[in-house]
């Protein structure tokens, strides 16, 4: 078959030397080239330049046998600069690299330890070889960022693996470490030792058998296989397309892979870029982007300089054995840290205990855990009636009901058991942690972890600074967040946090928009339609009406429709009748007429004539009255930036990620029409709380933005 890549036979001549963000050096007849942009070896446009020209000059040079290709420091390559994605393209273009390097007539051998993601797994499918150590990890990410593989991956990667395979670590994104690696055919060998010795070891010996270089580009490989029958990845396409809930990229991934095997590696290669430039230019790729930025900027809080260091956390211990409680313990257990569960309860513990071994084992059975990580993760969580017993803890959570005076009383036994400087944690959801923090004689180790149910799945994580929360308590919560998996975003104290907060001035649409005239499953249609997976109504249905009406009657809030749903003891999904009502067995709603004239009459009583309600008015309603709420939010402090807001909605309430959140998505649409509309609504249904927040209203006037303000504001 003739070679497909068009550097192939051609001449190069340059001299070694240093190139910017390269370093080149020989051993014996061996070119060593390092990518050198710390911290993560990203693909700038000088890094780009700076690796073609030491190619071509390796490949030039009639005294080298062959090439190894290696990231300086702990990583090989985490990929393109995010960054140059806003700005006008500049040569080389990373998929005319990778085609020199792999014209390159002598071996050319990657050696890759720490993360080649994205562009830097695409440069090493380039090579001829890989060889890696044994904490090399390997990803095309791209389609996390609404993107596809843009330099050759979707169109290499198959023909060294095959579709199916290539389609599962295309599709989900997800990493797979060295051993894997080599499992799937990706990496050639692992070396234990000195890694460059081992690479340079492996290009001494290829460059001395002379065999036929392998040029992904120049052969159909393992696509012979699937050309012969595409079976087995039309069926990982299909069940990798039904979990992308209408996302572009996944859909373009497909595409692209599909070309692999219909089209010449030329002509497959440029529809890949065809497709990449594309959804790099629409919408949901740049939300996507943008909750990229969010998430890392998040990590970034006010107060917290770099001098600070988070402290030593060895052992955690967790207060409550309950859903929420075993949930938290899990999280810190399957990442290694050992917790204990401390209830008063014996039976509520040893329940709560089943609950979590029976959540591991459901893990296990599905294959998203193997039997030996379980085993771990359970050997890691003991148990305790004792309360004296969190004296061993150097991190205390606790999780109990949402009751300020129990609340207080645990805090105040924590102050006089646990040791000095263990940090003091609440998972409470809404109440205020300075009046926590009171209890005890040092408010600087007090704050709030927020997890959200159910806590062993759920990414966000709410880390709530009080007034007087020292920092390296909070540095602390924060990089246990991080290790346990989390997305930790950092507010501030009052009612609801950020995300609850907002969470319920939409539910006072909710509210609103049934009594003058719309159904529950107009609500939830408008709401799946604008892109989130449940609509508000399924989703109290599923999580239990009777959590938010306890809520309600202790706080002495209001929910007419709710809590009239509630008295008539309809609570949801477990009692068979919600919103909806259920068939045994079986979670879909049905709409049920007795809701209707139920919700009917509680409009009767307030003298309000219902009325047909469109969908565009309800999705406003819904998404303008929590971006009011956040306005107000981001003006008092309680969120330090916009993007903190988007992060936690994404990560918490199932917001949809293509419009990358409640703040880029108002940005989006323009301040001043999401003003106007809410007045508008303010006008239409007397609703106060509807018109424009002060912070809105200065913004819209100004053609302002949120993304701005937060930057303004020093956030």
């Amino acid at each position: 078959m003739n070679c497909r890549n068009k550097f192939c036979n051609t001449e190069y001549t340059g001299e070694m030397g240093v190139g910017d963000q390269v370093a080149v050096r020989r051993e014996g007849s061996i070119a060593i080239i390092e990518i050198d942009n710390p911290p993560v070896n990203a693909l700038s446009n000088a890094a780009r330049a700076g690796l073609l020209r030491a190619v071509q000059a390796a490949a030039g040079d009639a005294s080298i046998a062959a090439v190894v290709i290696a990231g300086a420091g702990r990583t090989f390559c985490a990929g393109a600069e995010i960054r140059e994605f806003g700005t006008p393209p500049l040569e080389p273009l990373l998929p005319d690299l990778i085609d020199a390097i792999e014209a390159v007539e002598k071996p050319v051998v990657a050696a890759i330890r720490g993360v080649a993601f994205g562009g830097g797994f695409e440069i090493a499918l380039g090579a001829h070889a890989r060889v890696a150590a044994p904490d090399a990890r390997f990803a095309l990410p791209e389609v996390k960022l609404g993107l596809i593989p843009g330099a050759g991956g979707t169109q290499r990667l198959p023909r060294l693996i095959g579709l199916a395979k290539s389609a599962r670590l295309i599709l989900s994104g997800d990493p797979v470490d060295a051993v894997e690696a080599k499992a799937l055919g990706i990496v050639d060998t692992i070396v234990d030792g000195d890694l460059l010795a081992g690479a340079v070891a492996h290009a001494i010996a290829m460059a001395a058998t002379k065999q036929p270089l392998r040029r992904l580009s120049c052969s159909d490989g393992m696509l012979s296989v699937d050309k012969a029958d595409p079976t087995a990845f039309e069926a990982e396409a299909a069940a990798q397309l039904k979990r992308s809930r209408g996302l572009d990229a996944p859909a373009g991934c497909i595409e692209a892979l599909r070309n692999a095997l219909t089209l010449p590696f030329a002509d497959g290669l440029k529809r890949e870029r065809e497709i990449f430039v594309r959804l790099r230019d629409g919408e949901q790729s740049k939300a996507q982007r943008h909750l990229f930025f969010a998430e890392r900027a998040a990590l970034k809080v006010r107060g917290v300089s770099k001098e600070v260091k988070p402290r030593t956390v060895r052992r955690v211990a967790v207060l409550g054995a309950g859903t929420m409680g075993g949930g938290i313990a899990m999280c810190f257990a399957s990442a290694g840290i050992p917790v204990t569960i401390v209830d008063p309860n014996p039976e509520a513990l040893q329940r709560g205990l089943g609950v979590v071994e029976g959540n591991y084992r459901a893990s296990a059975k599905r294959g998203s855990m193997t039997t030996e990580a379980v085993e771990a993760a359970l050997a890691l969580i003991g148990d305790s009636s004792d309360f004296a017993s969190v004296s061993e803890a150097d991190l205390v959570i606790e999780a109990v009901f949402e009751d300020m005076a129990l609340k207080k009383r645990i805090f105040a036994d924590l102050d006089r058991l646990t040791k000095p400087g263990t940090v003091l944690a609440t998972n409470t959801s809404s109440l205020d942690i300075n009046e926590i923090a009171t209890a005890t004689s040092r408010p600087g180790d007090v704050l709030g972890m927020h997890f959200f149910s159910p806590a062993n799945v759920m990414k966000l994580l709410e880390v709530v600074r009080a007034e007087k929360t020292a920092p390296d308590a909070l540095l602390t919560a924060i990089d246990l967040g991080t290790k346990i998996g989390k997305v930790p975003v950092t507010v501030g104290v009052c009612y609801g946090f950020v995300g609850n907060r907002m969470l319920h001035a939409r539910g006072r649409q909710v509210e609103a928009l049934l009594v003058e005239g719309a159904a529950p499953a107009d609500i939830d249609g408008a709401a799946t339609a604008f892109g989130y997976a449940m609509g508000p109504c399924a989703v109290g249905d599923l999580a239990g009406l009777d959590v938010g009406w306890r809520i309600r009657k202790e706080s002495g809030a209001k929910a007419p429709v709710a809590d009239a749903i509630c008295e008539l003891g309809r609570f949801g999904q477990k009692t068979g009748a919600g919103y909806y009502r259920y068939e045994p067995g079986n979670r879909t709603p049905i709409p049920d007429p007795e809701i209707d004239a139920l919700i009917g009459r509680i409009a009767a009583e307030k003298g309000i004539t219902r009325r047909a309600i469109s969908r565009e008015e309800i999705q406003e309603r819904l998404a303008y009255s929590m971006v009011n709420e956040a306005a107000r939010i981001l003006d008092e402090g309680i969120a330090e930036r916009s993007s903190d807001i988007d992060v936690i909605w994404i990560n918490g309430y199932g917001y949809p990620v293509a419009k990358g959140g409640p703040m880029f998505h108002a940005d989006r649409i323009g301040l001043a029409k999401v003003a106007e509309r809410l007045a508008h609504y303010a006008a239409i249904t007397g609703d106060e709380r509807l018109k424009p927040a002060p912070l809105l209203a200065k913004l819209a006037a100004e053609g302002g933005s949120f993304a701005a303000f937060g930057r303004n504001a020093g956030g």
